[in-house]
C-alpha cells in the first residue's frame, strides 16, 4: 500500500476514534444485573427488548402475562427485568419465576445472584408469614416482612410481593422483603439527599407513630413530624389528625447530623412541619381583637396559675387564677372552671411579639353585670319632672 494511502487511512482512523464518546465502554450485563429497555417485538412465544446497545433481551411470553392470560406489555413500553442468563447471543430476562422443577432451579439461581422473586402471602404463621413462590412454600420471618417491625401481619395475607431469597436448601425456602425495601430506600435516599434543604416542601407518607409525633417517609429517608408541628391547634397524639399510610406535603424544618448506623454511615435527623404550610390563625384572630372587648371561648387546660381558653382554632389565651373567681380567692382553677367548659372572657392585653393574650373572666362578668343593670334602668319609665298641685289636677278635670 502506498505511503500516502497509509497516511490517509491513519488520519481517517484517528478521526473516527476522536468522534467516539469518551469514558468507559458499556459493560455487557451479566446474570443478576437489573436492566431497563424498550419492548421492540411481541411474538407468539417471546418478547424482545432493546437494551440500548448493550445487547438484546428476550423474555418468555409467560413472564409478562397476568393471572387471566392478558399481556401486560406492548411495543414501545419500557420494562425493567433481571438478567437470568444468555441464549443465542441474547440475554434471557426474568420478571418472575417459572413453575415446578424450573421454579426450583431458578430459586437456586435467585439465591446465588440475588434476583428478587415474587410470591403470594397465604397466611400468618408462628414467627412470620407463609408465602407461595411459584408453587414452592416459603417462610418470611416477622423481622423481614417490612423495613420496620410490624406487629399485626394479617393485612399482608393475599398480597403479591417481591422478596429476596436468603436461604434455599432441602426444600426450605426463607425469604426477606426487608432486604429489598432497604435497597430501594437507599437508592431513593441518595436522590432525596440531593434536594434536602431547610424550607423545602416535599411529599411524604406516614409510616409510624410515637406519642410525641409521627414518622414520615420522604423518599427513602424518614423524618419526624413532632406533635407541636402538626398544626396551630393543640394536639395530644398524632393519631388525632393523621392516619398510617397517609400521603401529605411537609416542610423541612431542620436537618441535623445523626449518629452512625450499623453500617457506620451517619444519617441525617430531619425535622418536619405541617404547621409551616398553614396560615397562622393567631394573626388573623388577634387582628380583630382589642383590649376591653369580650369574646367566647372554651377551657382547654388547667394549670395551678390559671386556665387556658381557646377563643379561635389554634388561638389560646391565659386567664390568670386571680381573674377567675370574680373576687373569690381560689386555690386552683378547677374550683371555678373545668376543661371543655364554654366561658366568656374579656381581653386585658395583647402581646403580638410574644403571641400572648391576657384574659379575664372576672372583668367580663363585671362588665356583663353593669350592662344588665344599665338595661334594667333603661326599661323603667321615667317620672315626670314636675308633679304639680292638687289644684292643677282639679283644673284638668
Amino acid at each position: 500500500m502506498p505511503t500516502d494511502e497509509n497516511e490517509d487511512f491513519a488520519a481517517m482512523f484517528a478521526e473516527a476514534e476522536a468522534a467516539k464518546p469518551k469514558g468507559k465502554a458499556a459493560r455487557r450485563p451479566k446474570p443478576g444485573d437489573v436492566v431497563r429497555g424498550v419492548v421492540t417485538t411481541v411474538g407468539k412465544d417471546a418478547v424482545f427488548v432493546d437494551l440500548g446497545g448493550k445487547a438484546e433481551g428476550v423474555l418468555d411470553r409467560e413472564q409478562v402475562i397476568d393471572g387471566e392470560g392478558n399481556l401486560r406489555v406492548k411495543v414501545g413500553d419500557t420494562i425493567e427485568a433481571r438478567v437470568a442468563g444468555e441464549r443465542g447471543g441474547s440475554l434471557v430476562l426474568r420478571v418472575k419465576l417459572g413453575k415446578g422443577p424450573e421454579a426450583r432451579a431458578e430459586l437456586v439461581q435467585a439465591l446465588e445472584l440475588g434476583i428478587p422473586v415474587e410470591g403470594k402471602v397465604t397466611q400468618p404463621v408462628k414467627g412470620g408469614l407463609e408465602v407461595d413462590v411459584a408453587g414452592v412454600r416459603g417462610f418470611v420471618p416477622a423481622s423481614q416482612v417490612d423495613a420496620r417491625f410490624v406487629e399485626d401481619l394479617t393485612p399482608f395475607v393475599g398480597q403479591r410481593l417481591e422478596f429476596r431469597v436468603t436461604q434455599y436448601e432441602r426444600g426450605n425456602l426463607v425469604l426477606s422483603r426487608r432486604a429489598l425495601l432497604e435497597e430501594e430506600n437507599a437508592r431513593r435516599a441518595a436522590e432525596t439527599r440531593a434536594k434536602l434543604v431547610v424550607g423545602a416542601v416535599i411529599r411524604g407518607r406516614v409510616t409510624g407513630f410515637k406519642p410525641f409525633g409521627a414518622f414520615v417517609d420522604i423518599g427513602g429517608i424518614e423524618g419526624m413530624l413532632h406533635v407541636s408541628e402538626l398544626g396551630f391547634s393543640r394536639v395530644e397524639t398524632p393519631e388525632e389528625v393523621l392516619a398510617l399510610g397517609q400521603e401529605l406535603d411537609v416542610s423541612i424544618l431542620k436537618i441535623e447530623e445523626g449518629e452512625p448506623g450499623r453500617d457506620g454511615q451517619r444519617r441525617p435527623r430531619i425535622g418536619l412541619s405541617l404547621k409551616a404550610l398553614q396560615a397562622d390563625p393567631w394573626l388573623e384572630a388577634t387582628r380583630q381583637l382589642t383590649p376591653g372587648g369580650r369574646v367566647r371561648g372554651t377551657i382547654t387546660r388547667l394549670q395551678p396559675f390559671g386556665a387556658f381558653v381557646e377563643i379561635a382554632p389554634g388561638v389560646e389565651g391565659l386567664v390568670h387564677i386571680s381573674e377567675l373567681g370574680a373576687g373569690r380567692r381560689l386555690n386552683h382553677p378547677k374550683e371555678a372552671v373545668a376543661v371543655g367548659q364554654a366561658v366568656e372572657v374579656e381581653i386585658l392585653a395583647i402581646d403580638p411579639d410574644k403571641r400572648r393574650l391576657s384574659l379575664s373572666m372576672s372583668a367580663a362578668q363585671r362588665t356583663a353585670e353593669r350592662e344588665q343593670l344599665d338595661e334594667a334602668r333603661a326599661s323603667v319609665p321615667q317620672a315626670p319632672a314636675k308633679l304639680g298641685t292638687f289644684a292643677d289636677l282639679l283644673k284638668k278635670k
